[in-house]
Order: C-alpha cells, then sequence, then structure tokens
C-alpha cells in the first residue's frame, strides 16, 4: 500500500511539474495581452454620459466607469435618498454623508482614487515648498480599480463593488446606536437606475443596499417591515469642482460657518490659521450700483411632497431671506420654487428644502456640500422634521384648552404652528447659506426678534382681561441681525473698495446698533456664563420674563382640562398636552440661572471700542436667584386638583411614552412626580459645578458679589421652609427637598473645583445640624429622619461615586421643543 501510495504521489507531483509552466505563460499571456479601447470594451452596454460617462451591462450587472481626466481634484459625496425613519437612530431622507476633494492616479494596471490632506497646506508659488508639506501629513487612497479598457489619456473602470457597498456608514450608525451588528448582503442589493444619471459636471450614481442582522435592535425593530432586513438607498455623486471664486476671510464677529486649514508658507509671527467662510457664489451684475440684479441667483427648491398649507408657510419662510438680500444691494436675488417632480434632490445642481418624515418627533437641519478649498457652498440641503408642525400644535392645544364642544376647529392652532414653520425654513435656510446659530439676539432690537438663526420659544401673551394670546407667538419677518450677517457674506463691492475695511464697518456699525453674534458655544453647555445667550428664551430680560412666564403658565393650568382635547379621543390623552404646558418654563429657567455667577462678554477684536468683559451685578444675580427658587416652590410645582381627579390611567391599546410623566404609582397619574421633576431640572442647573466654581471665583474677586455659600444659604433657606398647610404642597415640598439633598451631595463628591466640595459638603452638615424641616406627624418625621441618615452615610464615604438622584424621576424630552440635543456639530455649528 505505502509503495502504492509513493507511487501516485509522484505521478501528481510530475503532473503537477508539466502544468505549471503552461499556467504561468497563461496568467504571462494575460497580463501582456493588449487593453482593449473602451469603445471596444462597452459594445452592447448602456452608456450614461456625463462628467463621468458610465456604462451599464445589464447582462451581469456591472456598472464600468470612464475617468476622461486623471490627476484632477473633482468632488466626491455621498448622501442617503432613502432612509430609515427613526430620529434617534439618524440615517433620515435625504442625509448627507461623507465629502471628499479626491484625484484619480494611474500606476500600471491600477487607477487610485486619493484624497489628499487640505487641512494642511503651503500657499506658495515655490513647487518644493508645497510638495514638503504634502509630504508631511498622511493621505488617504479611498479606493483602487484596476484599469479594464483604455483609449488614449481615458481609462475605464469596473466600478461595480465601489458602489456597491456601505460608502454612507449605515452599519456603523447601527452599531453606536445599539441597533445590532448588520452586515451588507450583496444578493439583496443592486443599482437604482432610475436615479442614475450624467450631466456635463455631475454624474450622480444610486444603489438599493440590504443589511441583515441576526440581533436587530427595537429602534430599527419600530420602523421596518422585517428587522432582520433592513432596505435603504444610497447615492454617490462625482462634481466637477468649480474655478474663478474668491474666497473671503472669516471674522469671529460675523457668525458664519466656513473652512479651515494651517498654512505653512506664512511668514513667521503670522497667523497659519487660515479660515474663510462659507457661502454660495453671488455677484452683482453692476458691483458700483447701489442696487443691482444678480448674475446669479441662488434658487432653493422645496420637496414636492410637501403637503399645504406646509407648502405655502416654507416657501413664505424661506423667501424672508430675499429682504435681507435687498438690504444688501441685490434684487431678486434669492428665490424659493417647488422642485420638479423629475429632479433628483440628491443632484448637486439643486438646493433643496426636504419635508422629512420620521416615526418620532426630532430636529431639522441645514446642511450644505461646501468646496473644502474655498469654502464656496455648492449645495444648500434643509431637512424639515415633518412631525415638528404637530408639536407646536400641541403646545397651542394645551396652553388655550380651546375645545368648547369638542368638535370645533380653533384657527388659531394651525396659525401658531404655520407661523413656527415660516420661521423653522428660514433658521434651516440660514444655516445653509453659511449662518450660524445666534443665541444672543433674543436679548436685542426693539422685540428681542434680531435673527430667526436663534432658537424662538413662541411668545404666549396675557391679555387684559386675562385671556392667553398665540397671535404674536413668532415673528413674522427676517431679522436685523440677519441683514448684518447676509451684507458680511454676500455683499459684492466694486474693484476700488477696501474690501477689509468695508467688511469690518459692516459689523461696528451693527454693534453700534446693539446687535452682535453668539453662538453653541456660549448658549448650550448647561454651565454657560452669558445671561443673555441662551436657546428657546423670550424677552430682552431673562429673569423678567421668567416671572411674566409663570404667570402665563399658572393662568393656563387653572383652565386645563378635558377641553385640551377633542371628542371622541381617551380622556387619558389629555396628558400628551399636559406635559408641555407643565414645563412652558423650563427654557426660560435655563435662560434666567445663566445670571447667577454670569459674565457678559463678547467676541471683539484687539482695540475695539465694543470690547466687553464685566460680571453681572449683584442685584441682578439676586434677582435671578430669586426668579429660579420661585420655580421649585410646591405653589408653583401643584398640579390643579381639578386635573388630578379627571385623569384617568391609559387605555387598552393606548401605551405610554417617553414624552409622557415618569411615575411612581403605576397605571394611575403620579401627581407629586412632575413636580420633582421639574424642581430637579432648575436645581441642577443652579447647582451646576461650573457656575458654581465661578460663584466661589467672582467672591474672592469682588466681595460685593454673592459667593457659593451666599447661593447655598438662600436655596436652603427657599428649599427647606415652604410655609403651607396643604397637604398636597407639603408632599411636594418633601419631594424637592429630597431633590436638593441629592444634587448637594453630587456637588460634593464631583465638583472638580476643591472649594466647591467643601462648601456643598458644609452646607450638608449644617442642614444636619439646624436646617432640615421640623414636624411631629408620622411623614415629616420620617422624611426627616430618613434626609438625615442619608446625608450621615454620604459624610462617612463622601469619596464614594453618587448614584443619580433617585428622589426626582427623567424629565420629559423638551428639545426640539420635543427631544435631547443630537451632536451639535452636525447641525453646523462649529468650523
Amino acid at each position: 500500500m505505502r509503495a502504492v501510495t509513493r507511487h501516485v504521489l509522484l505521478a501528481i507531483l510530475l503532473l503537477g511539474s508539466i502544468a505549471t509552466p503552461d499556467a504561468s505563460a497563461q496568467q504571462r499571456s494575460d497580463a501582456a495581452a493588449p487593453i482593449p479601447s473602451i469603445a471596444a470594451k462597452t459594445e452592447g452596454m448602456q452608456r450614461i454620459d456625463g462628467f463621468m460617462p458610465l456604462y451599464w451591462s445589464e447582462r451581469d450587472g456591472r456598472m464600468w466607469m470612464e475617468i476622461p481626466r486623471l490627476n484632477e481634484q473633482i468632488l466626491y459625496y455621498v448622501s442617503l435618498p432613502a432612509g430609515v425613519g427613526h430620529n434617534d437612530i439618524g440615517l433620515n431622507r435625504g442625509d448627507l454623508g461623507p465629502r471628499y476633494v479626491v484625484h484619480f492616479e494611474r500606476v500600471g494596471p491600477k487607477v487610485l482614487m486619493v484624497q489628499p490632506n487640505l487641512d494642511y497646506r503651503a500657499t506658495s508659488d515655490n513647487a518644493m515648498e508645497r510638495k514638503a508639506v504634502d509630504d508631511a501629513f498622511a493621505a488617504s487612497i479611498i479606493w483602487g480599480f484596476t484599469v479594464g479598457a483604455e483609449t488614449g489619456d481615458r481609462v475605464l473602470v469596473d466600478a461595480t463593488e465601489f458602489f456597491v457597498r456601505d460608502a454612507h456608514g449605515v452599519i456603523g450608525t447601527l452599531r453606536r446606536t445599539n441597533q445590532g451588528t448588520y452586515r451588507m448582503d450583496a444578493s439583496r442589493s443592486a443599482f437604482y437606475m432610475d436615479r442614475t444619471k450624467g450631466f456635463p459636471q455631475n454624474t450622480e450614481v444610486e444603489v438599493t443596499l440590504t443589511f441583515t442582522s441576526d440581533a436587530p435592535g427595537g429602534l430599527v425593530r419600530s420602523v421596518t417591515p422585517t428587522a432582520d432586513a433592513l432596505t435603504v438607498r444610497q447615492h454617490h455623486s462625482f462634481v466637477e469642482l468649480p474655478t474663478g471664486y474668491t474666497p473671503r476671510e472669516a471674522d469671529p464677529r460675523a457668525g458664519f460657518f466656513g473652512t479651515s486649514y494651517m498654512d505653512y508658507a506664512v511668514p513667521i509671527g503670522e497667523e497659519m490659521t487660515k479660515r474663510y467662510i462659507a457661502r454660495h457664489r453671488l455677484e452683482k451684475v453692476d458691483p458700483a450700483a447701489a442696487v443691482s440684479d444678480a448674475v446669479e441667483p441662488i434658487i432653493y427648491y422645496l420637496d414636492p411632497g410637501t403637503p399645504e398649507p406646509v407648502r405655502s408657510a416654507l416657501i413664505e419662510g424661506g423667501r424672508w431671506w430675499n429682504q435681507a438680500f435687498e438690504a444688501a444691494g441685490y434684487r431678486n436675488a434669492f428665490r424659493v420654487e417647488v422642485l420638479p417632480d423629475t429632479a433628483d434632490p440628491m443632484d448637486i445642481r439643486y438646493n433643496v428644502i426636504q419635508w422629512v418624515h420620521r416615526s418620532t418627533r426630532g430636529w431639522s437641519y441645514g446642511s450644505s456640500v461646501t468646496d473644502p478649498r474655498t469654502g464656496e457652498i455648492l449645495k444648500g440641503h434643509v431637512t424639515l422634521g415633518s412631525l415638528r408642525v404637530r408639536q407646536d400644535y400641541l403646545l397651542a392645544e394645551g396652553l388655550l384648552s380651546p375645545y368648547e364642544t369638542g368638535n370645533e376647529v380653533p384657527p388659531e392652532l394651525a396659525a401658531m404652528a404655520l407661523a413656527r414653520l415660516r420661521q423653522l425654513s428660514a433658521h434651516e435656510i440660514g444655516h445653509t447659506i453659511g449662518i450660524a446659530h445666534n443665541y444672543i439676539s433674543s436679548a436685542q432690537g426693539a422685540d428681542g426678534r434680531a435673527s430667526v438663526m436663534d432658537y424662538p420659544h413662541p411668545l404666549v401673551q396675557l391679555t387684559g382681561d386675562g385671556r392667553i394670546d398665540l397671535s404674536n407667538a413668532y415673528d413674522q419677518k427676517i431679522g436685523e441681525w440677519d441683514k448684518i450677517a447676509v451684507a458680511y457674506g454676500y455683499q459684492d463691492f466694486p474693484a476700488s473698495v477696501d474690501e477689509e475695511a468695508a467688511l469690518d464697518s459692516i459689523l461696528a456699525d451693527g454693534a453700534r446698533r446693539g446687535l452682535t453674534f453668539m453662538s453653541d458655544q456660549d448658549a448650550r453647555p448647561v454651565g454657560s456664563a452669558h445671561p443673555q445667550t441662551h436657546l428657546w428664551d423670550t424677552g430682552v430680560n431673562a429673569v423678567q420674563e421668567l416671572d411674566r412666564m409663570l404667570r402665563v403658565r399658572a393662568t393656563a393650568l387653572e383652565r386645563f382640562g378635558e377641553r385640551a382635547i377633542r371628542t371622541g379621543r381617551p380622556l387619558a390623552m389629555i396628558e400628551e398636552a399636559l406635559v408641555p404646558l407643565y414645563l412652558h418654563h423650563r427654557y426660560q429657567t435655563e435662560a434666567a440661572v445663566k445670571s447667577v455667577g454670569g459674565v457678559f462678554y463678547n467676541y471683539a477684536l484687539r482695540n475695539e471700542n465694543e470690547a466687553e468683559y464685566r460680571r453681572v451685578q449683584a442685584a441682578e444675580q439676586q434677582a435671578a436667584l430669586e426668579a429660579v427658587l420661585r420655580t421649585v416652590q410646591p405653589s408653583v410645582l401643584k398640579l390643579p386638583r381639578s386635573v388630578v381627579d379627571m385623569l384617568p390611567p391609559r387605555p387598552y391599546g393606548v401605551g405610554g411614552s417617553q414624552e409622557l410623566f415618569d411615575r411612581y404609582t403605576g397605571l394611575v397619574f403620579d401627581a407629586v412626580a412632575p413636580a420633582a421633576s421639574a424642581a430637579d431640572m432648575s436645581l441642577s442647573l443652579l447647582l451646576d459645578p461650573q457656575r458654581a466654581a465661578r460663584l466661589v471665583q467672582q467672591k474672592a474677586l469682588d466681595s460685593s458679589l454673592p459667593g457659593l455659600e451666599d447661593v447655598l444659604e438662600t436655596t436652603t433657606r427657599a428649599v427647606m421652609q415652604p410655609r403651607t398647610s396643604d397637604a398636597y404642597e407639603q408632599e411636594i415640598a418633601r419631594a424637592v427637598q429630597r431633590v436638593y439633598v441629592d444634587r448637594l451631595m453630587s456637588l460634593a463628591a464631583n465638583a472638580p473645583m476643591a472649594q466647591v466640595r467643601a462648601l456643598a459638603s458644609y452646607e450638608l452638615m449644617r442642614l444636619v445640624e439646624t436646617g432640615l424641616p421640623g414636624g411631629g406627624a408620622a411623614p415629616q418625621a420620617a422624611h426627616r429622619m430618613a434626609i438625615a441618615a442619608e446625608i450621615g452615610r454620604f459624610m462617612e464615604r463622601p469619596l464614594e461615586p453618587i448614584r443619580p438622584p433617585a428622589a426626582a424621576p427623567g424629565v420629559p424630552p423638551g428639545q426640539p421643543i420635543g427631544m435631547p440635543d443630537m451632536v451639535w456639530t452636525s447641525l453646523r455649528c462649529e468650523w
């Protein structure tokens, strides 16, 4: 047997040695075979002519792409024309994905798609100086193709796998949002030929992709017919980059997005970082004329799937921007029209406003496709969430309780919702023409409405006879700051004008009129300090407006009841309208608290007369503290008994949601938990570690200003010594006191500043010794004993991690007058 086996193996080896030279020869022959011409290779294929000509082979489902110019920079970007439909996941219809400047390099049989590193440059006439910087920082090769045909300098590559892949990053997004581990199934993915087209300056390719998972997440399950097979469409765009555009240098006072890079060719001592604003190309026919037509106007196209009356409201609000361009001397330079049914909203040639549906409410946002070399905006791309308008309608229902008979359709509800849509359209378009949020504008101008680029809370007013009036809830025009921003970004100066001086004059004139800019970094953080820079506030004076808003809230709550919903709806569903009404003051509280330890400042440059840095005066800080502490008083936090006594458990088939109050009482409505949530909201703002540290510092620098110990003493007195004989208010008071103690312990354990921790610990000890509420009845005695024991346990182990506050259920989501904030860089809010 062994001899036979050896002979068999020998025969196999001999055959192999004979066959190998022939196989190698065949491979060498294939490699040496002449590369066919593009015409010969693509014979019988469907040609899609355009910037990057495509050839579609119907027989084998492959897409070939012609690269007509090597080593020439072009723009490549990815988008998502058909999405998932859940706000908390992202991946919405119309989302823009990665964007690259690339060029193609041929190396033998390969063509490499190379992304140069534009963050580091040398703007020098010296080619070797430029090359030294290019070689110092890594580039990225996005893809490698194999040449399949060539004609002259033109090459043809098989781009099937390049296009049919997860270029947008759906798999990564699903993983980050805990929706499972997905993989792309090539057998269920294909080209989407209806949206695969070519044009002289751009080529568009769309594909249908299916992703599969053995364990899909709950959010995916809620929006897919079969959760283990999630199908979306992704879109690839190749675009010719423009020439002849002159970048405009950025100024921090102007409030524009933009592009930046480090320039290693600048002289020593000069700023290396170059910054240019983002803006559309817009030129006057006659730059010397006070008013001139535009060489080519900016046109935005509204999604034709938008229904009326929403469609008209969005068009009207978008057209407000023409007021700003007219003020800058342009005639009819900004237009909003309806997108033709045959147009592709992903096409670079169209600035679009898309009306996007999700299963849950969420953000609207404005993004752009920008030339990163210069900052020129090539495509504005607005996404408007369709459920936002329904949330404003719900706000109006809660404020007015308007259904006397339950069958009427009060016109003021739709009027308020549509007014918000006009403002929203203008706001998001503003981002796509380059303009950032301006959160100080609510404190500027005659009416506190200096910019549509602020986040506006509805202005709800009380009439002389005590009625609630929504007729002026939102502004109906472009703001004065917006005119300044457009003048800075888009004014076309004649050659005889010193552009730098003219731009500075535009901003300086605005500052003299009290119109300035401050954005997200100064408004969004919980511990932010500027007393006038806020989201979702109203009123020039935030503290006075909080008191006024509490009066509006109290009036609306007293009238709230079954008239907040229409006839035939489950009575339990009035809670949907109750939640935003009960928390009507939440953003104004956040605005008012910034005066405590607050600082006025601006983005002024050196040697400017408008430069400002000063602390809020002691009297203003005290007034703010008192206003914030009013929001935690039991008399403010209690619900009317008529509301508590009428709210039944949710009926069969009508479940709860994150939009409603958490409860400790099971199916029965909890009348105390909302008070604890609202109090925790206010006290967490007041006892923020950064704010506490500023209070310590300001007292050290100026003894006339309140310190942290003063704020804690006042807060302890207000929270621990409520004056009420009402049993319901007393129970609320105990809930608020537990929230306060938990927040103090959190500050004492976790504040980065040692003196903050020391003063918070001191206040806890003082509470045990002298500050705990008295009373001999069992509820109060038990409460006092529990707090003292909790503080005692904490003081024995003060450095152990503190659990999240247990005394307060989570507050229902708020922004966008709806939900927790998404990462705000994705809203184009920073460089």
